[in-house]
């Protein structure tokens, strides 16, 4: 049974196209806006916390001060342990929080939960990079300020945050105070049963070593170590006060806090404001004795810069940015905000520098321990490589930089090569739960894959020989000595006892999704030693010495993608998930209650894994990715069937499953799964916002409107267009890099428009159609739906055979004395020769073998043979000649799709062949109607995109496959049968061009 309808939940916050606004302060909803309002630079994360700090209940809020790949270490306490699990697991720590004002006026602190907010308002702006916040409020002994506090965090400067805090007096003249701080005392997270966030600790992991306070100038700096990693941080602060000159300070070191404070006066009317600049800098990045001078560089540069240079700096990076990034959807403000909400915050998440990534969470919160995980290769290298290719490369870098501890892992798991970790920070596994962490072997083929996709895209050949190629030789090196050659599947090359995608099916044998990956790997590898040798020799040579490459070990590899084992059942006609996912019973949709659902948090693993049930995407993904493999019935069929099972319980799932439904033409799942994907965050449809945003689904709204409604394919370095806008939209653009060119695409409802915005000029391919772009000269394109095809059936349509068969199956079934009659007949139509004596059969109480079966349907088809010799040109059905001299007249192609195995002999006998152009009958498909494939198999051999026909067809089944082919359907014969169709005409005679070309708005 299929999964409940989902139920998109209200708006949380109002839609605006380049911003994110919160008009009031709701406790309850605190901690999800902390996530949502958060800052980063890909290197320091700052939730967005208040700087007077939390006054709520305790359990919503908090305080969140990340820097990307700074973590401390624990070990991994196993009740029952075993050789080769991760004997440590790396948290990233939550630091010190350096963003701390604290005000008072007249001794009344500044707190929501006290006195009265007048006017509330909090402003993620994504043009400026700044998070502002206006406040109204009146202390309760009546003094009423306004507060304008703007947040930043440089991403121009790694090391970098700064505040500018402005207080203006309305009511009142008195004493204002400005509390700056800094707390090292810092809350871990606690112990939950939800595998999606931490393991949680008792004990703190930054331990206080100094402190102290600049000379003659309020800068102050603390010191802390981590307890396991002993690692050293330094944070740092100064500021710059804007007030009467008569203010005073006074520094004060309490435990782990260290604060200067500012004491202005203020007449009514006047502001005084207070420039604070925060720097962390770590030992990962610096040798610890120069912790110190390096904090004072970046503060001294921050003072002579200003908050105002600052913010001019941050808005022209980010002018940068959307120039190459923006997408725009005209006609719905709410993807419009989602969408450049994503694209902001994977700006903010994404480290820069080839030894740090991006953590599951980004740099909003604690979730997955700001863990990295294959949602870098899959879901964030695309987005990058395609709008910031620079950044993708720092990403794939951060893999080379990790590569000796993949090999050490290979090692521990007893293989050869390298194996990266499932889950990590600097290149050591992490995943404590082997099923769902360590058997996820794919990742290797998953790096492989973004290698592979960004040197196609860039053109960057000099990091594929610098690095690329000696990750892909080393886990190409792991895959061949995983698999073997398996004598029980004639010699295929097979992969056991992994896990794919989907975490709800674990340690199987032949994942599909692994399998074709792995082959399309090993393949990309023997492609890129044979590119080595010829065009960087001296690469190759020290890859041969340095990791023992030989030739013999390249030739295996050919060998094991060439022999690959990749699971299919013939009789569902679909490619089956692992060798044993489709004999397991399906999940119970029907009955299991929607708070049922993530199953992880209410069902112990074996019982989900027992069963036919999906956590995410897993061979649909591989039919995104791997597109060029499978036909376009494939596509259908295989979305079809495992799209029901899945419960997308993991925020991963949704756009896959919107970009493959937008390639089959369902755009009405591919919009409703894209707005599920893009708002995921700022609607919390997960529930779980206040742990950190899902930075893979954010990558993944991207993916869906470029890879989906733009249906962006990159096949042999080209890239291939075949957009489909949703009809609820006015219009999409995007923009994508390709090899250091910029093009902007515009999709309307009838028309797409390419131009060329930088270089010098670029091939793509629209619909399979080549197209030639120069600088600034805009292509467009009509998307009007236009008639180039019309693929008819053959009994009913082009001539009336029906009566034939009738009487074949008629003498079949008297000489196995049982009945048969017209009606019984009338459900042969538009099947196959098998599943119509499967029904001939029925009830009857016989049983025959498959071997006594075959010989009945034959002795059936030679008696049919016999009748079809008497077919005549005279036996064409009324109006069909004629139709079809006027298809040609007009340039309309036709195509025969037909149930019959003896379709071109009966043309042969009408003298029709030559009207038809393609020719399709079972013996060249998978599955019979009503299965699209015959269709799609024919509109393939046209040349002609299958929205561009019109199917004829007199049985149900047939118009069945017409409709599942995403073409117009006309029915011929009685309507209560036929009512799928668009039109259904009584008889052939009706049938014109005329008529075809109305469906078309012609």
């Amino acid at each position: 049974m299929k999964m409940k309808p989902y139920k998109h939940p209200a708006a949380l916050y109002p839609y605006r196209e380049w911003s994110l606004e919160e008009e009031t302060y709701q406790e309850e909803n605190n901690q999800r806006s902390e996530s949502v309002f958060a800052l980063g630079n890909g290197y320091i994360g700052i939730r967005g916390n208040f700087e007077e700090g939390y006054h709520g209940d305790k359990g919503t809020s908090v305080t969140g001060n990340y820097l990307n790949g700074f973590y401390d270490s624990e070990p991994i306490v196993y009740p029952e342990g075993a050789y080769g699990y991760p004997a440590r697991n790396q948290a990233m720590l939550n630091v010190t929080d350096a963003k701390i004002i604290e005000l008072s006026i007249d001794g009344q602190p500044f707190r929501l939960s006290s006195g009265q907010v007048h006017r509330y308002k909090r402003t993620l702006d994504m043009r400026s990079g700044i998070l502002l916040r206006e406040l109204e409020w009146e202390a309760p002994a009546g003094q009423r300020v306004l507060l304008k506090i703007r947040r930043m965090v440089a991403l121009q400067h790694k090391h970098l945050a700064a505040i500018h805090y402005e207080v203006t007096a309305l009511n009142f003249s008195g004493t204002v105070v400005f509390t700056s701080a800094m707390d090292g005392t810092i809350a871990r997270p606690e112990v939950t049963d939800d595998p999606r966030l931490g393991a949680g600790s008792a004990e703190p992991s930054l331990l206080p070593e100094a402190a102290g306070y600049g000379e003659g100038q309020p800068f102050l700096w603390m010191k802390q170590r981590t307890r396991h990693t002993r690692f050293a941080l330094l944070t740092a602060m100064s500021h710059k006060l804007a007030a009467s000159p008569d203010y005073e300070t006074r520094e004060q070191l309490e435990g782990e806090r260290l604060s200067v404070e500012f004491t202005v006066r203020l007449q009514n009317g006047e502001s005084a404001s207070l420039s604070k600049y925060i720097s962390y800098h770590t030992s990962r990045d610096y040798a610890e004795e120069e912790l110190m001078t390096k904090a004072e560089e970046v503060l001294q540069l921050a003072e002579a810069r200003g908050f105002a240079g600052l913010l001019g700096e941050q808005r022209a990076y980010l002018d940068r940015f959307w120039t190459h990034t923006d997408v725009e959807i005209m006609g719905d403000p709410a993807l419009q905000q989602g969408i450049r909400f994503n694209a902001f915050q994977l700006l903010q998440s994404a480290g820069r520098d080839g030894v740090t990534n991006i953590g599951a969470k980004g740099l909003t919160g604690e979730g997955y321990e700001g863990h990295y995980f294959w949602d870098t290769e899959m879901y964030m290298l695309p987005f990058f490589t395609y709008t910031q290719p620079v950044i993708a490369r720092s990403l794939l870098e951060f893999r080379y930089t990790t590569l000796g501890k993949a090999r050490e892992r290979a090692a521990v798991m007893s293989q050869r090569g390298a194996l990266y970790p499932w889950r990590t920070i600097d290149g050591e596994e992490n995943s404590a739960y082997f099923p769902a962490g360590t058997a996820q072997m794919h990742i290797n083929a998953d790096i492989a894959y973004g290698i592979k996709q960004y040197v196609l895209a860039t053109g960057d050949y000099d990091f594929l020989a610098d690095k690329g190629a000696e990750i892909l030789f080393e886990t190409s090196r792991f895959w061949a000595d995983l698999g073997h050659f398996n004598p029980a599947r004639g010699g295929a090359f097979c992969i056991d006892a992994v896990t794919g995608p989907d975490e709800y099916t674990a340690i199987v044998n032949n994942n599909a999704y692994t399998n074709l990956m792995v082959q399309d790997q090993l393949h990309y590898a023997v492609e890129t030693a044979s590119w080595l040798r010829r065009a960087y020799p001296r690469h190759y040579e020290r890859l041969q010495r340095g990791i023992g490459l030989t030739e013999e070990e390249i030739a295996g590899w050919q060998e094991a993608a060439e022999k690959m084992f990749i699971p299919f059942d013939e009789e569902l006609g679909i490619y089956a998930q692992d060798d044993t996912f489709l004999t397991k019973k399906k999940w119970d949709f029907e009955h299991i209650p929607e708070g049922k659902y993530p199953l992880l948090l209410n069902f112990h693993p074996l019982v989900i894994y027992r069963h036919q049930v999906l956590k995410q995407a897993d061979l649909v993904m591989a039919m995104f990715l791997l597109g060029e493999q499978f036909s376009l019935a494939d596509k259908i069929r295989n979305y079809n069937y495992y799209e029901p099972l899945t419960t997308h319980d993991s925020s991963l799932s949704p756009c896959i499953h919107s970009i493959v439904a937008a390639e089959i033409g369902d755009l009405e799942a591919a919009n409703a799964y894209f707005g599920r994907t893009v708002r995921m965050d700022l609607d919390d449809i997960n529930g779980n916002a206040k742990d950190g945003l899902h930075t893979a689904a954010m990558a993944g709204s991207w993916m869906s409107i470029v890879n989906g409604f733009g249906g962006m394919r990159l096949y042999d370095g080209l890239l291939c267009f075949n957009p489909a806008l949703p009809p609820q939209w006015d219009g999409l653009r995007f923009k994508v890099t390709n090899r250091g060119q910029l093009v902007e695409i515009l999709v309307e409802p009838e028309a797409v428009t390419y131009t060329l915005l930088e270089g010098v000029g670029l091939e793509i391919r629209h619909r399979g159609h080549g197209v030639k772009l120069s600088p600034l000269t805009p292509v467009r394109i009509s998307l009007a739906k236009q008639l180039k095809a019309v693929i008819f059936d053959l009994d009913g349509v082009i001539t009336d055979s029906a009566e034939y068969h009738y009487l074949a199956w008629k003498a079949v079934a008297d000489e196995l004395g049982i009945p048969f009659d017209r009606s019984k007949n009338e459900r042969l139509k538009g099947i196959s020769r098998m599943e119509s004596l499967e029904i001939v059969l029925e009830d009857s109480g016989l049983h025959f073998s498959e071997a006594d079966k075959v010989a009945l349907a034959r002795k059936k088809n030679d008696l049919y043979l016999q009748q079809i010799k008497q077919i005549t040109p005279a036996d064409l059905l009324p109006g069909i000649g004629e139709l079809l001299h006027d298809l040609r007249e007009r340039g309309i192609a036709a195509g025969l799709a037909s149930a019959s195995r003896n379709a071109a002999y009966i043309l042969e006998r009408l003298e029709a062949e030559s009207w038809f152009q393609a020719v399709v009958d079972p013996g060249s498909v998978r599955k019979g109607k009503p299965d699209p494939e015959i269709f799609l198999k024919a509109a393939e051999l046209l040349g002609v995109s299958p929205r561009s026909c019109v199917g004829v067809e007199d049985a149900a089944a047939g118009v069945a496959a017409i409709k599942a082919a995403g073409m117009l359907a006309v029915g011929i014969g009685d309507a209560r049968l036929l009512g799928a169709a668009d039109r259904v005409l009584s008889s052939t005679a009706e049938l014109s061009v005329e008529l075809l070309l109305e469906g078309f708005g012609q």
